[in-house]
């Protein structure tokens, strides 16, 4: 099979969907890999590497988009890779369809086969493709938030910590998951007083577990996220519906009842946000206000860190992009389950429940389209 890994073109996006090591894995297996010139830059990996381990290096997308039987990204196309799509290629990268119904009608149109990480299972039903950058977004979002609690971001020059005699910050992280036990973890390590709501009780106990008691953890319903809020200096938004819409937990009416040059950020805007006043934002102008309250809703974080989290994904992904190369889609998935359930779209057909749901359109079993 020929992999294809272009450059990604999303707003300050410097990950790559492959590595140098897959590159020899791949080649090695007996599969011709694409690589565009630079597409590793942002990632501290140059061309060079590449090269070495036996990949082609191409000048322009179009030429690795139209050789590719399989393209490996990080991010869903852009509107200036639209022309790309074509009937029978299989996409492998994060698609996060359910907020985007455009890009959810090309992929009908075109005809492409898309896998998305975000929804493929591990057997315990976990999230294996998701967690690596859950991970890193939940870390940052503290790091994120502490700088915009300062005064010259627009903040209102809360230290996050505090210091001897004054109190710490106080930090509500709505979602017990990945995301919300990583930002959990730096903002105790930084000192902030810490909240957690979720609605799940036996999550809760973990939760209470894990952290030592050093956590308040609350039973979720909008009474007590409205209250915890109006004290709130900083807000993680950490909820996830896989493959659907996140929930809009916090409503318009909370955010404003909100000390003015407090801080949101919005981890789950990728699907589409949790809180009723987000709307996506970039690197390049991550932040705006609504009712002085400041929001971050940056959709895709990780890629602040482009070394680490290249890394971490493609540790995650390499190995189910080898299961489709050596077997190709349809084999790949009728022998893996878990990857069965990241098949999005299928020549011409909507694949996933979620997506199906968040967008108001009928939806195939894969089974029945295959």
């Amino acid at each position: 099979m020929i992999i294809g890994v272009p450059k990604e073109v999303k707003d300050h996006e410097t990950r790559v969907g492959l590595v140098p090591s897959g590159v020899i894995a791949l080649r090695e297996a007996g599969h011709q890999v694409l690589v565009q010139s630079s597409a590793g830059d942002g990632s501290a990996l140059p061309d060079a590497e590449y090269v070495q381990a036996g990949a082609a290096i191409l000048p322009k997308a179009e030429e690795v988009w139209r050789r590719a039987d399989l393209v490996v990204k990080v991010k869903e196309p852009q509107p200036s890779e639209y022309g790309h799509l074509r009937p029978g290629l299989i996409l492998f990268t994060y698609l996060h369809l359910a907020p985007l119904p455009e890009l959810t009608n090309r992929m009908l149109e075109a005809k492409v086969n898309g896998v998305a990480y975000e929804t493929i299972h591990d057997a315990d039903g976990s999230l294996p493709l998701l967690t690596p950058m859950s991970e890193v977004a939940g870390r940052m979002s503290v790091q994120v938030g502490a700088q915009y609690l300062e005064a010259p971001n627009g903040g209102r020059g809360v230290l996050l910590g505090g210091v001897p005699g004054v109190a710490p910050a106080n930090c509500v992280i709505i979602g017990g998951g990945v995301v919300g036990t990583n930002a959990a973890k730096i903002a105790l390590g930084m000192g902030a007083h810490v909240t957690m709501i979720d609605r799940n009780l036996n999550r809760l106990r973990q939760l209470d577990d894990i952290f030592g008691g050093q956590i308040v953890t609350l039973a979720s319903n909008s009474w007590t996220i409205g209250e915890n809020l109006k004290s709130a200096d900083l807000v993680v938004g950490a909820v996830l519906i896989p493959g659907a819409s996140a929930p809009k937990l916090v409503r318009r009416e909370m955010i404003a009842n909100m000390k003015r040059g407090s801080v949101v950020v919005d981890v789950a805007i990728d699907q589409g946000g949790c809180f009723e006043t987000s709307h996506a934002t970039t690197h390049t102008e991550p932040i705006y206000f609504v009712d002085g309250v400041l929001h971050y809703c940056v959709s895709n974080m990780p890629a602040a860190v482009p070394h680490t989290s290249t890394f971490a994904l493609t540790n995650a992904t390499f190995p189910y992009l080898m299961e489709l190369a050596n077997k190709g889609l349809d084999r790949a998935c009728t022998d893996h389950p878990g990857l069965r359930e990241g098949v999005n779209t299928y020549n011409g057909y909507v694949t996933h429940a979620g997506v199906a749901e968040s967008q108001g359109r009928q939806w195939r079993e894969l089974s029945g389209v295959v």
